[in-house]
């Protein structure tokens, strides 16, 4: 702002000294009066931009983005409800799988509630102690992990709420994984102290060992299992309790005096672990200083936010203890909006990266991160970085170029919506009636940013689906466009040779899931064939090639010789294809290049072993020739594509499926019927621990082999066993597995033909 007044000050002092001139005696009166008069205006505006910029601080520094993620059923979504009902969002609480019809109210679909599974992440928020705190509930079963992955994207802090029974399970991991991904600063919370065999030591261990935490508990439980009781804040060094139906009043009192030197003792280990990562508290520590409920506070917040510690509390949602003190540790210890690093990529700038200053203040930066079809049109849930948005606004899409109109903004709480006329940076918003796609920034126009992308996986599973009714064809299309939008694991495809619609997505349960609400949601009635696994192929060594394309018709012919060879790529490299051309002159003119290019592509969407795309290679082009009349893009992509073909064979290729991280938890009693099922379905074991009386077996093995499993495990272990899977990577198989695949594969092309 202080560009604007110079220049006026300039232009006035320009404009007294000319009047100066044609009236010597009153000018600087007239000069000393006119600046006097701008000097006040100017403090008066520089006054109120502070006040205003103050005032946004305060407001930024009052808000908390916060995701709520962990394995499944560890109690995400009853947390969830308790912290709305605790806030004052809702006035009654309801159960997950809820026997009073009802559920949970961030499971807002009929299908959530019936399976008692969260499966799209849900938006919320609620104010507790002046601060707007926006939640994200997120899934935990892993084949809905893009929710968790866009959910942590857009967060400034997190919950990782672990089961202190089941301990760190391998979609903690995951989970732990993702908020690595995207720098988010965490809060451990460790839920269902009031079951049998709950072992919160046992589960902060493990968060040590297993996730690397540097963490440590701030709070100590009063009796664990059913003589679970309160906590003892080790910070503050109050107790807990909480009374009322449903553990609405927090009664504070002292520490038991038969806990106090156990207190001690936890509360030492705490400020030892703040220490190590905190130079300030580590300073006060070593000279054996008293320390301060409020300077260990300071320093928990300081490394929580640097993410160097992950402060533990515990309680149990369900039993309505701990809620409260956990919401309090959010506005203690996780960042606002302002204190985290956002990042973006300036387009007018060959993508530099640009740090946002998440003041309200500045050019408009936003991100549609997650989509849905309302009743209303679609709706798009923003992150909003930095200025304003107003409804009436036009805003720019940034990846699109088109200029769009707000037509309704609003907060979401689950599925219910309240309409704002404005919102400001820091917040979690949705707009209704703006068309764009999941990821796209939206700015006011006057900077071209673009966010980062989220990290998307690869689909690993397909089905072919079809519609049983030939009039429902209009609305099975719209379902599976609208799918798409929303979720980018879930693709659609078509299978070439038998016309078939074929999805793809993470696993079984998610492409049961919209097979199901296609049903539902749209009433149509979908026939659905067996899960196809993506295999995929590739080659093992590097082979010639020297083809000639020539065919004589009727007028012009065609003619293309493409010369060169293709190799093996690494498997772990992040480019599956690539194209050189290292023709030296003029064999093949440069404008057929491209052709050749694509005929190589189309070539390798379809492998001669079994059908599958060809990944991994490189195709290397280094001659060729053509004819000044014959020669055409046609001739030569298809040159390309014969000679790719013609090669391949000679290239070794080979088979990759895809490979699942798979986890079973069975009673130990168990353990040798499991584990050799699991050899028995060409797996490999990878780990096997002891937790109680349990035996978790950790093994690799091939997605092809695990159909139907979930039953198999239930009939061997008496229906105590689970298990989750999670992909891992592709891999080759055997000679004798690739064998009967390109045999089965033959055989189905012949009853075809």
């Amino acid at each position: 702002m202080a560009r604007p007044a110079r220049s006026s000050a300039a232009r006035l002092l320009y404009t007294l000294h000319n009047t100066s001139s044609c009236h010597p005696v009153s000018s600087p009166v007239l000069l000393g009066r006119h600046l006097r008069l701008f000097s006040a205006g100017s403090a008066a505006r520089l006054k109120e931009e502070k006040e205003k910029a103050a005032w946004w601080k305060e407001s930024m520094e009052r808000v908390r983005n916060i995701g709520i993620s962990a394995h499944i059923d560890s109690g995400k979504t009853t947390l969830t409800e308790r912290i709305l009902y605790y806030t004052g969002r809702i006035h009654e609480i309801h159960e997950v799988r809820g026997r009073d019809g009802v559920g949970a109210k961030m499971d807002s679909m009929d299908l959530e509630r019936e399976k008692g599974i969260t499966i799209q992440s849900a938006a919320t928020y609620c104010t507790w102690n002046d601060y707007q705190v926006n939640i994200i509930d997120t899934p935990g079963h892993v084949d809905f992990t893009i929710e968790v992955e866009r959910a942590l994207r857009v967060l400034d802090g997190a919950i990782l709420v672990l089961c202190s029974v089941g301990g760190v399970q391998s979609q903690s991991i995951t989970v732990d994984r993702q908020m690595r991904r995207y720098e988010v600063p965490r809060l451990a919370f460790i839920n269902k102290l009031d079951r049998m065999g709950a072992d919160p030591w046992k589960v902060l261990s493990q968060a040590r060992s297993k996730l690397r935490h540097h963490s440590a508990a701030v709070q100590f439980p009063i009796g664990l299992e059913e003589d679970f009781q309160g906590l003892v804040d080790l910070v503050q060094l109050k107790t807990y309790y909480f009374d009322g139906a449903n553990g609405e009043k927090v009664v504070t009192k002292e520490i038991p005096s038969n806990m106090e030197s156990l207190v001690a003792e936890k509360r030492r280990e705490l400020i030892e672990m703040v220490s190590e990562v905190d130079d300030k508290l580590a300073e006060a520590f070593l000279a054996d200083e008293p320390i301060s409920s409020s300077d260990l506070e300071a320093a928990i917040r300081r490394a929580t936010v640097a993410r160097k510690f992950v402060p533990v509390f515990m309680g149990s949602a369900f039993k309505n203890k701990g809620v409260q003190p956990l919401l309090d540790g959010v506005l203690s210890y996780l960042p606002c909006p302002t204190e985290v690093s956002n990042y973006a990529l300036d387009q007018n700038n060959n993508e530099e990266k640009i740090l946002l200053s998440g003041s309200p203040t500045g050019p408009l930066v936003a991100l549609a991160f997650k989509l849905e079809e309302g009743r209303f049109g679609q709706l798009t849930y923003l992150r909003i970085y930095e200025g304003v948005i107003r409804k009436g606004d036009f805003i720019h899409n940034v990846n699109t170029g088109k200029k769009l109109k707000v037509p309704r903004l609003v907060r979401m709480h689950s599925n219910e919506m309240e309409d704002i006329q404005e919102a400001h940076a820091g917040q979690i918003v949705a707009v209704f009636g703006v068309d764009c796609a999941s990821g796209d920034t939206f700015s006011d126009g006057s900077v071209k940013y673009t966010m980062t992308s989220m990290n998307v996986p690869e689909p690993v599973m397909s089905l072919a689906v079809s519609p049983v009714s030939k009039d429902s064809g209009g609305q099975f299309s719209k379902a599976l466009n609208r799918f798409q939008r929303e979720d980018p694991t879930f693709r659609v495809g078509l299978d070439a040779e038998s016309g078939q619609t074929i999805i793809s997505g993470m696993g079984e349960l998610h492409l049961d899931i919209y097979v199901e609400r296609i049903r539902r949601e749209y009433k149509v009635e979908a026939t659905v064939g067996k899960p196809r696994v993506n295999f995929r192929e590739t080659i093992t060594q590097r082979a010639e090639f020297d083809y000639l394309h020539k065919k004589q018709t009727g007028g012009q012919g065609q003619y293309g010789r493409v010369c060169g060879y293709v190799e093996p790529l690494p498997l772990e490299t992040a480019t599956k294809f690539e194209f050189e051309n290292n023709i030296v002159g003029q064999a093949i003119p440069s404008n057929f290049i491209p052709a050749i290019e694509k005929g190589f592509k189309e070539a390798a969407n379809s492998g001669s072993l079994i059908g599958h795309p060809v990944e991994y290679l490189r195709i290397v082009l280094t001659d060729g020739a053509s004819h000044a009349v014959d020669s055409s893009e046609l001739a030569f992509k298809l040159a390309a594509i014969y000679a790719f073909r013609q090669c391949y064979m000679a290239a070794k290729p080979v088979i990759l499926e895809p490979v699942m991280l798979v986890e079973v938890k069975v009673p130990a009693e168990f353990q040798g019927s499991v584990t050799g099922d699991i050899n028995k379905r060409k797996g490999v074991i990878v780990g096997n621990d002891q937790d109680g009386d349990d035996s978790i077996i950790t093994a690799h093995v091939p997605l092809n082999r695990m159909f139907g499993y979930s039953t198999d495990l239930r009939s061997m272990t008496q229906g105590k066993g689970e298990f989750t899977m999670e992909y891992k990577d592709h891999c080759p198989v055997s000679h004798e597995v690739q064998m009967e695949l390109v045999n089965s594969y033959k055989a189905t092309k012949a009853a075809e033909q």
